[in-house]
């Protein structure tokens, strides 16, 4: 089968950067699904995994965490899904990725692909979705307010790809939602998925919220340069807050919160699969509630741009605008 890959870490400019390669096409055993890969979006972890990991010689590592496809073949202890079954899912850190025209993925982290959507629609939505999801649902506990604060959540790096999603699932949950943008077409995109105010994540960010007259928000999501707000967000979280943050700062330190009594989460969303923990199936749950979701016009796909077919060339652009960190909802490719 054929497949994207890479044999050294390094930037993204390097011509081997990224290499066609062609692979044994695997065969499900157990709880997994085969999948025909029909349509991939790219994330930060890809271009982490790229840039930090160091494959085995003779062992092309395949990145991708993003896919919608075809079952094509099922384990023999799977039960959720059928051979032709539509699906979208986003995979796991340790094993082979999504830039594949098969792969392997258990079943318990796969939901079906929403009907209203295309492969490549629905290949933007699961990983942010799940990450957006667990942050809100399973660390911040939004649906228990935190006393004397209003019902809003602030999140930070609101025209990403988490923050698109999160956007709209925190409106989904009756939060008001303060995001934070610094281009007028970032501002324009995060008052497309619903956010109630917009606030320049380049100017000092307690000032702007206090300006709002909404008091201190019991809610604070941090999904891009946590260590550049970190002070910030705790001047202006409410007393007995919560925060989460899904980035990876050098430092993180937290002492700031202590006379506030916050607390302080970190998501991430492979967790339940590299662990195999107990409730990994609450992810194929999730899963097909966006699906539902989506299906009933309630949210919407957050692809912004489609980059082509699925090959190193085409793979190779896409990494280099994630890691400019300029990008505004998901970019997708589709078909080999």
């Amino acid at each position: 089968m054929r497949a994207i890959a890479f044999e050294q870490p390094g930037p993204i400019t390097a011509e081997n950067a990224l290499i066609e390669v062609d692979l044994p096409t695997p065969s499900p055993k157990g709880r997994d699904l085969l999948v025909e890969v029909r349509a991939v979006s790219v994330n930060p972890v890809d271009v982490k995994m790229r840039v930090r990991t160091k494959p085995e010689p003779g062992k092309p590592h395949v990145l991708g965490y993003d896919a919608a496809g075809v079952v094509k073949a099922v384990g023999d202890q799977a039960s959720l899904f059928s051979v032709g079954d539509e699906v979208f899912y986003a995979g796991a850190l340790d094993r082979p990725g999504t830039n594949a025209e098969f792969h392997l993925v258990d079943e318990r982290i796969v939901g079906r692909k929403p009907r209203t959507l295309g492969f490549a629609e629905a290949a933007a939505l699961p990983l942010t979705s799940i990450t957006a999801w667990e942050a809100m649902d399973d660390r911040l506990h939004v649906a228990r307010e935190v006393p004397g604060a209003p019902r809003a959540i602030l999140i930070v790096g609101g025209a990403g790809g988490v923050g698109s999603i999160a956007i709209q699932l925190a409106k989904l949950r009756g939060l008001a939602v303060i995001a934070t943008a610094s281009r007028p077409e970032t501002q324009d995109w995060c008052r497309a998925m619903g956010a109630d105010h917009i606030i320049d994540h380049g100017q000092p960010l307690p000032a702007q919220v206090e300006a709002l007259g909404l008091g201190a928000p019991g809610f604070v999501f941090s999904t891009t340069h946590t260590d550049r707000h970190l002070v910030a967000i705790a001047e202006l979280i409410a007393p007995q807050g919560r925060f989460v943050l899904i980035d990876d700062p050098a430092t993180l330190d937290i002492s700031p919160f202590k006379r506030k009594s916050v607390s302080v989460h970190w998501e991430f969303m492979f967790t339940r699969s590299m662990f195999q923990t107990a409730d990994i199936d609450a992810q194929h749950r999730l899963l097909n509630q966006v699906s539902e979701l989506v299906d009933a016009g309630r949210l919407r796909s957050t692809m912004t741009s489609h980059a082509g077919r699925i090959d190193a060339a085409n793979l190779k652009k896409v990494h280099a605008q994630v890691e400019s960190a300029s990008s505004i909802g998901k970019t997708v490719l589709e078909g080999f």
